[in-house]
């Protein structure tokens, strides 16, 4: 199946099981704007608390924050948002559609890349296990003559955006002979920049109110914070400050679902050193956020590292962490260099001393920041594909049924454990309550009556709960249930007083975090 029918199968289970809608869909929707249903806003939390966590409890000099939203509006000004928050628009004549130029050329690119990986895949088919890929890409031609198209548009491609040439970017958009993906013309208007920050107005009347904008970014929250946290937390560098919050950017193309929106919510750290440590301290977090990613077992092939070609006027190494989704691989984090331009900005426009006095070296001077950014809408976008799953289950008469499974980490999954009773008399529904009673407490559980088992368990296999436990009969002879695990849907008979230690030693957090305590 065409990973374009796959990504489309997977939006509309997102909406068919409740765990994404389109915002205000009972007016015809609002473009790319979501809400997230019930078992997406429990998703959602656990992908934030693991990152939380994963931050603040594990490094003792990392700690937390929250800012407001609402920022004074020279902070923008200072951070280079005002006047260089923007990115390259064109339109297409014909369609009338806008995109970002960027993204029509990255896009190019991502093509010739798809080509190297179907000659790969055919190669690998061909040979099995005798196949040498680096040799097979260092000596096959149509690879070569693919890569070689890769190196020239990149080489092109860097040198445009980093003299801000936007008479090159169009001229490569014409060379490359890229067409719009609607009218399929190449009818382009001139490249021009478009800036993506929200304005709104703040004050009690019309006449007083004054401008403010809606952050398109959490970092600068802290970086405004950053003496704050440092004296009161009688914090030493090296150190870090998180946070997690919506952000909003009028993005010129919103698209491919939840990947790009106009309002979505970021988990970022900033992480405070010594000038000249920097590329150490960038080096440290790049690896670490790797193995973040890697170790929810999507396979290490999945993910790869994509350096910047050009960098922010803040940046002095920047690198992504990108993830191979339906629609090819895109951004999942950022790991940035930030330099101390931001905090030198604040300081300088601020008119306050915004440094830190390093005991060891008797001075003072303004730290250098390595980022970590990682979107938590793209995350979860991450975790949904990952984990969508359709295969094929042999019936009795020789046919075959097409079990619908989410795949999710057992200690992300929304619902824990859902509890079935057999029938629904004899008091096996009161039995089923009182072990969701009983174990509500320590997770998520669910109790579900209706259908047949096999119905049920389909159910909850789409939802991606990891266990399911039903209560017949013989539960009143031995106070044994049978449980279900969702991805081997092996079944085996345990205690009803065993179900607690069981589910718990695989959905604990506790377990997962000791495994990321490199």
């Amino acid at each position: 199946m065409a990973q374009e029918d796959i990504f489309k199968k997977l939006i509309s289970h997102c909406k068919e099981y409740g765990y994404v809608f389109q915002s205000s869909e009972v007016y015809d929707g609002l473009a790319a704007v979501y809400d997230y249903g019930q078992y997406g806003v429990e998703l959602k939390n656990n992908i934030k608390k693991y990152w939380w966590d994963s931050m603040v409890l594990l490094h003792e000099n990392v700690v937390g924050l929250d800012s407001a939203i609402f920022m004074h509006p020279t902070v923008w000004k200072a951070s280079g948002h005002v006047d260089a928050f923007s990115d390259p628009l064109i339109d297409n004549k014909d369609s009338k559609k806008r995109y970002r130029a960027d993204v029509l050329i990255e896009d190019q690119r991502a093509k010739f890349e798809a080509k190297i990986d179907k000659e790969i895949g055919k190669a690998r088919k061909r040979f099995g296990d005798s196949f040498d890929e680096q040799q097979f890409r260092e000596t096959n031609q149509r690879v070569l003559a693919n890569q070689v198209k890769i190196n020239e548009l990149t080489e092109r491609f860097t040198k445009a955006l980093n003299d801000d040439d936007l008479v090159e970017i169009k001229q490569i958009i014409i060379d490359y002979e890229i067409s719009c993906p609607v009218s399929g013309t190449r009818n382009w208007t001139d490249v021009r920049q478009f800036n993506l920050m929200f304005s709104t107005e703040i004050g009690s009347t019309a006449e007083g109110a004054s401008t403010i904008y809606l952050r398109p970014e959490t970092a600068q929250g802290i970086f405004v914070n950053y003496l704050n946290v440092q004296k009161t937390g009688r914090m030493r560098l090296p150190f870090g400050i998180a946070q997690t919050g919506k952000a909003f950017r009028n993005e010129i193309v919103a698209r491919q679902f939840i990947f790009r929106m106009r309002e979505f919510e970021q988990m970022e750290m900033q992480f405070f050193v010594r000038p000249g440590e920097e590329m150490k301290w960038f080096e440290f977090w790049k690896d670490l956020r790797m193995k973040w990613h890697q170790s929810l077992n999507f396979g290490a092939e999945n993910y790869k590292f994509h350096n910047h070609e050009k960098l922010a006027h803040y940046a002095n190494a920047a690198t992504d962490i990108e993830f191979r989704f339906p629609f090819g691989f895109r951004e999942v984090e950022g790991i940035h260099s930030r330099t101390d331009f931001d905090l030198k900005q604040h300081e300088k426009f601020s008119g306050r001393k915004i440094q830190y006095f390093d005991p060891e070296l008797n001075e003072s001077y303004t730290p250098y920041v390595i980022e970590t950014s990682i979107g938590l809408d793209r995350m979860f976008l991450q975790v949904i594909s990952a984990s969508f799953d359709e295969e094929e289950i042999p019936k009795e008469n020789g046919t075959k049924d097409i079990r619908t499974v989410l795949r999710l980490p057992a200690f992300l999954a929304p619902v824990k454990m859902a509890v079935f009773p057999l029938v629904k008399k004899d008091g096996l529904p009161d039995i089923a309550r009182s072990i969701i009673n009983e174990l509500k407490f320590d997770f998520y559980c669910q109790y579900d009556e209706k259908d047949s088992i096999g119905k049920r368990y389909r159910r909850h296999d789409a939802i991606g709960t990891p266990f399911c436990v039903t209560v017949d009969h013989q539960t009143t002879e031995d106070q044994t249930v049978t449980i279900r695990e969702r991805d081997s849907m092996k079944q085996e008979r345990v205690k009803i007083e065993e179900l607690r230690s069981i589910i718990r030693e695989k959905v604990n957090f506790k377990n997962k975090l000791k495994d990321l305590d490199f």
